[in-house]
């Protein structure tokens, strides 16, 4: 038994997080991506450690019966962050996904309608009947979990295909939702559900139009909007909520984070709403876990964090000189190409999946952590620091990108001669 306990303690001692560092027992990496795209403030942050160290000693469980007042008390600290017209939080969640099946029930209870409509190319999680309104088939290949009245839109092409400003792109989107609606649809739809910027997806940056078109649009056939900041809040694209800032068009009746409202990787997840939305029962939706003490620890302390240490401004000042390189990164290399994002939320293409997943090995090699998109099946890459990061983090992650794609370059040279 003891040597079962040393060997567990020699793996999982391996790894040992330094802000944006990842130490493995043999190479030290910067990660860009963020973990899995919930560590804004990288592997450690001292003063959230100790907050939690500090709440292990009290306990780590209550249940729902205690919490609901400290919930409130985090619905005020979020206030002078929220869109107009949010004013209701529904914490009861450690996941994105059990966010997201809270805010289709909200919506479904309230309308009296089941469908959800959802974008090409969307996730919005894990579980069975979030992955079935993600927008990639591959993943329900196996699996059966269609909701009633359930249907998928196209996402905008002008985007997909250029690297123009999205807020000066001209979208008619409106007209072909309408059709959708009244000709491919029974009018059983209780929701639209839509991430400010596609992430697993590519992350791809919609039009500001496209805001626009689908709250009004919801508004004319009175369908909830539902906005998934699961990976968009919490500073993401450099306000604290994507919804507050480049994507304020879409005004949403529900927001869902999960992902950087832990800070540093501890589990949370949560629904905010118009008061109007406020319908479900809490036996309607919980979650044994949701509303821990470490997540409520953690959440609380993360939104203190975001405001004094002024972390939204470091990112919103960082942001061109990120976009800045990025682009130069992609005028030196052509397996570059598209570069796209907000905040610290940034992406760009390859030439295939095949490739993209050669640049992250070929990263991580060279002590750069990125990932992918579409779980290995698509071709962007992503690249999302962590908020704490300065220029001289941001310059290390260019100069791996730069090496990186420089040997991928040589090896394919090396590959197609090799070929001839």
């Amino acid at each position: 038994m003891n040597s079962r306990n040393d060997e567990f303690e020699r793996m999982i001692g391996r790894y040992k997080g330094d802000g944006p560092y990842l130490h493995d027992g043999e190479r030290v990496m910067i990660d860009a991506a963020s973990g899995t795209f919930n560590l804004p403030f990288g592997y450690t942050h001292e003063r959230l450690t100790n907050k939690l160290k500090q709440q292990l000693d009290r306990c780590t469980h209550l249940s729902s019966a205690y919490t609901k007042p400290i919930a409130e008390h985090i619905l005020q600290r979020l206030k002078p962050h929220l869109p107009e017209g949010i004013d209701r939080l529904w914490l009861r969640d450690v996941s994105g996904s059990g966010a997201v099946e809270g805010a289709i029930r909200m919506a479904q209870k309230y309308t009296g309608r089941s469908g959800v409509i959802s974008l090409f190319m969307s996730h919005h999680g894990q579980s069975l009947a979030t992955a079935s309104i993600s927008g990639n088939a591959f993943r329900l290949q196996h699996f059966s979990g269609y909701i009633d009245g359930s249907f998928k839109i196209p996402v905008p092409e002008s985007e997909l295909a250029t690297g123009q400003n999205p807020q000066a792109l001209d979208v008619d989107h409106f007209s072909a939702l309408e059709d959708f609606i009244s000709y491919g649809s029974t009018g059983n739809i209780a929701c639209l559900i839509v991430e400010p910027v596609l992430g697993n997806g590519g992350n791809i940056v919609l039009p500001v139009e496209f805001y626009r078109q689908v709250r009004e649009i919801c508004n004319k056939y009175n369908i909830v909007l539902i906005a998934d900041e699961v990976q968009t809040g919490f500073g993401r694209t450099g306000t604290f909520f994507a919804t507050t800032g480049y994507a304020k068009a879409l005004k949403p009746d529900i927001i869902v984070f999960a992902k950087g409202a832990g800070g540093i990787g501890i589990p949370t997840g949560g629904i905010l709403m118009n008061h109007q939305l406020d319908v479900l029962e809490a036996y309607e939706h919980s979650n044994t876990s949701g509303a821990n003490p470490l997540s409520l620890t953690a959440l609380h302390e993360t939104i203190a964090i975001l405001e004094e240490e002024k972390l939204l401004e470091n990112v919103q000042r960082n942001e061109r000189y990120l976009r800045d390189a990025l682009l130069k990164l992609q005028t030196n290399h052509p397996l570059i190409t598209n570069v796209r994002g907000l905040g610290y939320m940034f992406g760009f293409d390859t030439p295939s999946p095949e490739i993209a997943v050669m640049a992250i090995d070929i990263a991580a090699q060279l002590g750069l952590i990125i990932r992918g998109s579409r779980y290995g099946k698509g071709r962007a890459i992503k690249v999302r620091p962590p908020l704490t990061c300065d220029t001289n983090h941001l310059d290390e992650i260019i100069d791996k990108l730069d090496s990186t794609f420089t040997r991928l370059e040589q090896k394919l040279n090396t590959t197609q001669e090799a070929a001839r």
